[in-house]
């Protein structure tokens, strides 16, 4: 059953997931691991584009064996779930001077760099393989295909120190480049078919962290303005999508290796969020108290949906399904429990190299979270 509108979305997975140990190594072997040119954005190798193909139709079968009316590819063309797609772009590298303050942290305390972005030129629109990728998944099902993108404030959040002043002499400019690489991107994925696009967004969740807020005031950011600017660009680079195109924004607050970005629950940037025009539907982390509560969400207005990300994709520890449902009707407290919907916290290998536990897991959560959402909804 396609996916009509947004009200319809009871259940979904983030995107992501387990990459195949010969998926992993054939990536290495044809593109090297740490060649920034290549294996950290999009490609055209044929020989691994060929084993992609595989493996992708292995993913979607997985998938729909599950029960899930939303499939996507895996990421499975992709070495992260947002370089690829900002490499993309012309005028972008990945930065790993350090100039960026951003790190992420531990249950210790420790903390450690995250990469950085550096805009070296004008950002403008290439000849990506984005909508090409989305054709070859669309192709390969009768459910929903999912197209997935990184939300732009993630360019200007982790910026590198000299970010702007030696291209663009003020920040309109810089984000009038993005909104209009974004939407021509947007404007290929509606032309190939796509009806149900996915934006990633991490850096609102970062800016609910007394951290993340401190970290950029010092840089001469007020966290309040931001969250009112990236509201504004998030919004703008889908207002031109066509109207039977459904648009989801995932929310969480990043993980990788027992280290992750931010703390905090969605309140400080609760009603800009679900305020939002063109977002149709939202995907939030809810699976450990670093999110907060659900109280923020008796600000979603009627006719969107969310999805409470509350089954775990760092433990590999299946969920148990009455827990679950407790979870849903504590949510419905502050939301008509129409409105809402299951699915996992995060991507279940948000790059290459993914977590610990085993694609068998993966299906058993995937399968966890149709069969409860069935339970509950009736769909």
């Amino acid at each position: 059953m396609l996916l009509a509108e947004a009200s319809h979305l009871h259940v979904d997975h983030v995107g992501s997931l387990l990459r195949p140990a010969e998926l992993r190594e054939a990536r290495i072997r044809l593109l090297g691991e740490h060649d920034a040119d290549h294996n950290l954005g999009p490609h055209r190798n044929a020989e691994l584009t060929a084993i992609e193909d595989r493996h992708i139709r292995d993913v979607v079968r997985l998938q729909e064996d599950a029960g899930l009316s939303v499939v996507t590819d895996g990421d499975y063309r992709r070495r992260s779930w947002w370089t690829d797609f900002l490499l993309g772009f012309s005028g972008l590298t990945i930065s790993y001077t350090g100039k960026t303050p951003i790190t992420l942290i531990n249950a210790a305390g420790e903390t450690r760099p995250i990469a950085g972005i550096k805009v070296e030129g004008p950002i403008r629109p290439r000849d990506s393989t984005l909508a090409t990728n989305f054709s070859f998944l669309k192709a390969g099902t009768s459910k929903t295909a999912k197209a997935t993108i990184p939300g732009p404030p993630i360019v200007h959040f982790l910026r590198d120190a000299d970010f702007v002043p030696s291209v663009y002499k003020d920040m309109d400019g810089f984000w009038m480049d993005m909104i209009a690489a974004y939407r021509a991107e947007i404007d290929k994925l509606a032309a190939a078919g796509c009806k149900f696009l996915q934006i990633d967004e991490c850096m609102l969740p970062y800016l609910c962290d007394p951290r993340h807020r401190r970290m950029s005031a010092a840089r001469g950011d007020d966290p309040d303005t931001l969250i009112a600017t990236y509201v504004q660009v998030l919004d703008a680079i889908v207002a031109k999508r066509p109207k039977d195109m459904v648009v989801a924004m995932h929310m969480c607050r990043g993980n990788m290796n027992a280290f992750w970005g931010g703390d905090g629950g969605y309140e400080p940037v609760a009603k800009a969020v679900f305020d939002l025009a063109n977002i149709d539907a939202f995907l939030l982390e809810y699976d450990t108290p670093r999110a907060g509560d659900f109280t923020p969400l008796r600000h979603v207005p009627k006719g969107k949906q969310v999805l409470l990300g509350i089954v775990s994709t760092k433990d590999s520890r299946l969920e148990d399904k009455d827990a679950l449902k407790r979870r849903v009707d504590e949510a419905a407290r502050s939301v008509d429990i129409a409105q809402l919907g299951i699915c996992p916290q995060c991507g279940f290998s948000t790059n290459l190299f993914g977590t610990d536990f085993t694609i068998e897991v993966e299906r058993r959560k995937l399968a966890l979270l149709a069969e409860t959402a069935a339970q509950i909804w009736g769909s």
